[in-house]
């Protein structure tokens, strides 16, 4: 056994002695960075720098990545001469240093504590064993067990999986010595954006001018500094992991026209937006840019009340008074409506100006990613000057007329529309309705609108009223 551990002691000595000093490259070697950010937390870094390699195996220190970096993602390659560099391990360290750090590294070992008395000024250094540091600090200094002992901790070094910036050490075999131009590519979340917008109705609610704003967030603990930025919008399918470490507790305007700042291109089934300059995403920095700006778009407005299929299952009596009517803003997404262009999902916030001139808060509502040549309808709230009186003044069970139906059941309906606005307007009674159902008598024609929905256009006179009377059979 001794003749075998000898030459293995050499063996691993000379090894060591072999290891090549670590190679550290910063932002400062950085001469491109390129921010590609998706909707759910996620983007793709590339970083570009230019290290300086010696030949053969060395060890290379990737400082001021992120600190949430997906580390099976990375991809580490020598731009011009691929086959030049291989990687052959590699190591993400994103413990950061910090006291709470250089403690937990130093569990079980031996420290020192500095201690000043107040009345001498001279200054106590004593060696001590750090025992915990949970929920507290717990030290052995000579025989006796501390907890929390006042001053100073001394550390005889920083651990080596100890860094102050997140770092990822690569082990690389490279057969060309010299200056090369390195492109590290990775996954990492704590980067996102958001799509927000502003519109301006007109005076007479008939077109509104609407601004998009792309608001970016950096949370990824390192900054990009005059980055390529890019955002794809779209719903990116990605793996769930069963466990993963946490890390870290009129006039028109496209979005492809220079002056919105992004450019727009189809990126297989989602849609990507190309920064028309350079930007810096600074570390914990929220950042907003232009994204859209469109004048004069056709919008209509329309008045709702809504119904439930509940009304049409028993004897519900006065189902409600001054029930409200929702009011919505409505456009197409349509080239000839001054759009046209693909919209990120987001919110969109409506002003409109009062008699002097100043805007005013009107609602606002969330849309999902909308296609061009499709329609967007805003909820903006609920209308003052327009309510509804609905009650069940008829309900009886009657015998079906199918046989394979158990229930059927004859309902009649009344809704008052009041409107005390000083112009006429128009809602639209939408009742869901459940079963096999069909409208036996009503006082105003109403359309199919889906299999289980009825509407009704209901106009109401300047500071008036109408009555809507209908009756239903309903089977299943």
């Amino acid at each position: 056994m001794k003749q075998l551990f000898v030459p293995l002691i050499l063996s691993l000595s000379a090894v060591a002695t072999a290891v090549v000093a670590e190679k550290v490259t910063t932002l400062n070697d950085q001469q491109a960075v390129a921010v590609t950010i998706y909707n759910k937390n996620l983007a793709l870094i590339k970083d570009r720098r230019n290290i300086s390699l010696q030949k053969g195996e060395s060890e290379l220190s990737f400082r001021d990545v992120s600190a949430q970096m997906r580390p099976e993602t990375a991809l580490l390659r020598n731009v011009n001469k691929p086959k030049n560099l291989s990687v052959i391990e590699q190591n993400f360290n994103f413990d950061l240093l910090t006291p709470q750090k250089m403690l937990e590294k130093y569990v079980g070992e031996k420290v020192k504590i500095a201690t000043l008395n107040p009345v001498t000024g001279n200054e106590k250094v004593e060696e001590a064993t750090l025992l915990s540091v949970q929920n507290g600090v717990v030290v052995k200094i000579g025989n006796r067990i501390e907890t929390n002992p006042p001053g100073r901790y001394i550390f005889p070094k920083i651990p080596d999986n100890l860094r102050d910036r997140p770092t990822l050490t690569v082990t690389v075999d490279n057969s060309s010595s010299g200056s090369q131009p390195i492109e590290l590519s990775y996954l990492t979340g704590g980067l996102s954006w958001k799509a927000d917008y502003v519109a301006e109705l007109s005076n007479d609610d008939s077109r509104l001018d609407l601004l998009g704003w792309v608001t970016l967030n950096n949370k990824s603990g390192t900054s990009y500094k005059q980055a390529k930025l890019q955002l794809v919008a779209g719903d990116v399918n990605q793996v769930r992991p069963q466990l993963r470490r946490q890390v870290s507790k009129g006039r028109m305007y496209s979005m492809a026209d220079e002056s919105s700042g992004m450019k727009e291109e189809s990126l297989f089934d989602y849609h990507l937006y190309t920064l028309n300059r350079l930007t810096t995403l600074a570390e914990n920095q929220s950042k907003q840019v232009s994204l859209l700006n469109a004048a004069n778009v056709a919008v209509k407005k329309e008045y709702l009340l809504q119904g439930q299929n509940y009304y049409y299952r028993g004897k519900q009596g006065h189902i409600g008074q001054k029930l409200k009517v929702a009011v919505f803003v409505n456009f197409d997404n349509r080239t000839k409506n001054g759009l046209g262009v693909p919209l990120p999902k987001g919110v969109i916030r409506v002003y409109k100006k009062d008699q002097s001139g100043h805007a005013q808060f009107i609602g606002e509502d969330r849309i999902d990613h909308t296609p061009k040549n499709e329609s967007i309808q805003l909820k903006l709230g609920n209308a003052f000057d327009i309510t509804a009186d609905r009650v069940q003044t008829n309900y009886s069970k009657t015998r079906p007329n199918r046989a394979h139906y158990k229930y059927a059941a004859e309902s009649d309906f009344k809704i008052i529309l009041k409107n005390a606005k000083k112009e006429a307007v128009t809602v639209i009674v939408r009742e869901p309705i459940p079963g096999d159902w069909s409208i036996t008598k009503e006082s105003h024609p109403h359309s199919k609108s889906a299999a289980s929905t009825a509407e009704w256009k209901i106009t109401i006179p300047t500071e008036g009223e109408t009555t809507l009377t209908y009756s239903t059979l309903v089977q299943y």
